[in-house]
């Protein structure tokens, strides 16, 4: 499976609407701390305007909505593995991403035969208080080599200075957060990631 070579993470349909005329072709929808019925919305437009651009959406956390709703793609946290019907993902035809930050989540990932794995963060991020230290392009390296031909998504303090390196050391996939939705200019620095991520 190819994914595109970077995405953003957005908390909103309205932020997947702006980007999407951009270019993007790969977004994931990350929102805390709505009602259910508020996630429902938010995932059901997203869904609706990645399908008239022709783009994928990933659903963060929340798969059984994301089933509900006719999703393609959700990404799991360790916490969601314990609780989500993987089998009934499958049987949809669903394809899961599943975070990892150390030896023994990478281990328990790829025993359930993920669509693709992501590491983080890579570098210090702003967005939350992570109770992992930044992961390095080392380690970025070793997953690579542990996991193959699977795709490899770096997330955590991606930025533009440090995009080449990141690819350089094994990661196929840059997800991308504060340093497109905190920019001054999202639009214009959205279209810089996707011509830096062309020429790598």
């Amino acid at each position: 499976m190819r994914l595109a070579r970077v995405y953003p993470v957005v908390d909103s349909a309205h932020w997947v609407g702006r980007l999407l005329p951009l270019g993007v072709r790969l977004v994931q929808l990350r929102i805390k701390d709505q009602s259910e019925s508020q996630l429902r919305t938010q995932i059901r437009a997203a869904r609706e305007l990645c399908a008239g651009a022709s783009a994928q959406l990933i659903v963060n956390d929340h798969w059984c909505l994301a089933l509900e709703q006719g999703c393609d793609f959700v990404h799991l946290g360790q916490e969601d593995l314990d609780a989500a019907d993987l089998p009934a993902l499958r049987r949809a035809g669903v394809r899961v991403g599943i975070s990892t930050h150390a030896e023994h989540e990478l281990e328990r990932a790829l025993a359930l035969d993920p669509d693709y794995v992501a590491l983080g963060p890579i570098y210090p991020t702003l967005l939350k208080v992570m109770p992992w230290q930044p992961q390095g392009l080392a380690r970025l390296r070793s997953w690579k080599h542990r996991i193959g031909t699977l795709p490899l998504v770096a997330i955590g303090g991606l930025t533009l200075e440090r995009l080449p390196g990141v690819f350089a050391a094994g990661a196929d996939v840059a997800a991308v957060v504060t340093d497109i939705v905190c920019a001054p200019r999202p639009e214009e620095r959205t279209q810089a990631w996707l011509r830096a991520a062309e020429a790598v």
